[in-house]
C-alpha cells in the first residue's frame, strides 16, 4: 500500500511537472517572438529543466539524510537562511525586479532564498516542540518560539515580499494547531491582533484602493489591475474544451509574465473547464497522498512535517488558482511544480523528497 502511495505521489507530481513545462515553453517562447527578443525560445524552458535536476539531486539527498537528521539541523539551515535573506537586502548582492529584492543572482541563475524558508519554519517549529515538549512549554518558550519563526518573515516583508510572509504565517498557526499547543497562547492574541489591523487596514487608502482593485480591476486596467483582468479574459475565453494547445491569444503581450504566477490562466484559455478540472485533481491527489504519508508516519515528529509541507503545497496552488480565477487578490506565489520559478520549484521538489522519507521510515518500521 505505502509503495503505491510512493508511485503515485511521484507519478502525479511528474505529470504536474511536464505540463507545467509545455506551458512555461508555450507563454515563455511567444513572448520572445512577439517583441522579437534577442534570446533563445527555449531559454526559459532550458533553466526550468536545469532547476528541476537541481530540485532531484537535493530531494535525493533530504531523501537519504532522513527526515529525523534534517529536524536536528533545522536551527542552523534556519539561520544560514536568515543571512541569505538579509544578504538580498545587501546592494550589490541582492537583485531587484519590479521593486522587490528577493533573488541573489549567481551565474546567470537566481536563488530566491524566502523559498526555501517556507519549508525550513514548520521543520524548525518541530524541532522545537521535540526538545522542549508541548505538555511542558510554558508563555516564555511559547514567545521565543515565535519570535524566531517571525525573524525570517520581518525580513521577507521587508524585501517586500508579503505573500510569503503570509504563507509562513499561516503555516505557523497551523503547527500551532497539530501540535496542540495551548490555545491561550496564541488564539487570543491572534484574535486581538487580526481585529485591530483589519481595522487599521480599514481606515488606510492605500489598502481599501487595492481592495477596489481587487473587487473591480477595471477601475485601474493600466496599472495593478491589469493582470487580474487580462487573466479573468484568459480563464472565460477558454470556455469548456478551450481554444486548443499554442492557440492562447493573452500570452501575446495582453498577459505580461503569464508563465510566471499567471500560467494557469493561459492553461485555461488552451485547455478550458475540463483542463483546469484535471489541473485541480491532480492538485487534490498530492493533497490527499500528503496526507496519507502523515496519516502513516512512524511517529510525531514525520506526522508534523507531512502535514505541514502537504498544507504549504495545498495551500499555495489554492491560493494560485484563487487569483488566476479572480476569487481572490493577487498575493504573488507560484503554481507549485507547475509555474516558472527554479528556487520554487527546487524547494517543492525538496518537500517531495521529505514526504517520501517519511513513508520510507514507515515501511522499513513495518
Amino acid at each position: 500500500m505505502l509503495k503505491y502511495y510512493r508511485s503515485t505521489l511521484l507519478l502525479v507530481v511528474s505529470l504536474l511537472f511536464a505540463i507545467g513545462l509545455a506551458m512555461i515553453f508555450d507563454t515563455s517562447s511567444a513572448e520572445v517572438l512577439d517583441h522579437a527578443l534577442e534570446r533563445s525560445t527555449h531559454q526559459a524552458l532550458v533553466k526550468q529543466i536545469l532547476y528541476a535536476f537541481g530540485g532531484i539531486l537535493l530531494a535525493t539527498i533530504i531523501f537519504k539524510f532522513g527526515y529525523k537528521k534534517i529536524i536536528f539541523i533545522s536551527p542552523y539551515l534556519l539561520g544560514f537562511f536568515c543571512l541569505l535573506l538579509v544578504a538580498v537586502l545587501i546592494p550589490g548582492v541582492g537583485r531587484e525586479v519590479n521593486g522587490s529584492k528577493r533573488w541573489i543572482a549567481l551565474a546567470g541563475f537566481s536563488f530566491q532564498p524566502s523559498e526555501f524558508v517556507k519549508y525550513i519554519v514548520p521543520i524548525f517549529l518541530t524541532y522545537y516542540v521535540t526538545v522542549f515538549p508541548v505538555e511542558t512549554m510554558d508563555l516564555k518558550r511559547f514567545c521565543k518560539m515565535v519570535a524566531i519563526a517571525a525573524l525570517p518573515m520581518v525580513l521577507i516583508i521587508v524585501e517586500p515580499n508579503n505573500g510569503t510572509a503570509g504563507v509562513i504565517f499561516v503555516t505557523t498557526i497551523v503547527m500551532c494547531v497539530i501540535t496542540r499547543i495551548r490555545f491561550k497562547y496564541w488564539a487570543l492574541p491572534l484574535s486581538i491582533l487580526m481585529v485591530v489591523g483589519a481595522v487599521s487596514a480599514y481606515n488606510l487608502p492605500y489598502v481599501t484602493a487595492r481592495l477596489n482593485v481587487y473587487l473591480h480591476p477595471e477601475l485601474d486596467i493600466r496599472g495593478k489591475g491589469h493582470q487580474p483582468y487580462q487573466a479573468k479574459i484568459a480563464a472565460g475565453s477558454g470556455q469548456f474544451w478551450g481554444r486548443g494547445p499554442g492557440s492562447s491569444l493573452q500570452k501575446l503581450s495582453y498577459l505580461p509574465e503569464a508563465q510566471n504566477d499567471y500560467i494557469a490562466a493561459i492553461y485555461a484559455e488552451e485547455f478550458g473547464f475540463i483542463g483546469m478540472i484535471v489541473l485541480i485533481f491532480l492538485y487534490m491527489m498530492v493533497a490527499y497522498l500528503g496526507f496519507a504519508a502523515a496519516h502513516f508516519a512512524a511517529d510525531l515528529q514525520g506526522f508534523y512535517i507531512a502535514t505541514a509541507l502537504t498544507f504549504l503545497i495545498s495551500f499555495q496552488a489554492f491560493m494560485n488558482l484563487g487569483v488566476v480565477s479572480g476569487l481572490l487578490p493577487s498575493t504573488g506565489l507560484n503554481l507549485p511544480f507547475f509555474s516558472q520559478g527554479g528556487s520554487s520549484l527546487m524547494a517543492n521538489i525538496a518537500a517531495i523528497g521529505l514526504l517520501l522519507n517519511i513513508l520510507d521510515k514507515k515501511m522499513v518500521v513495518n
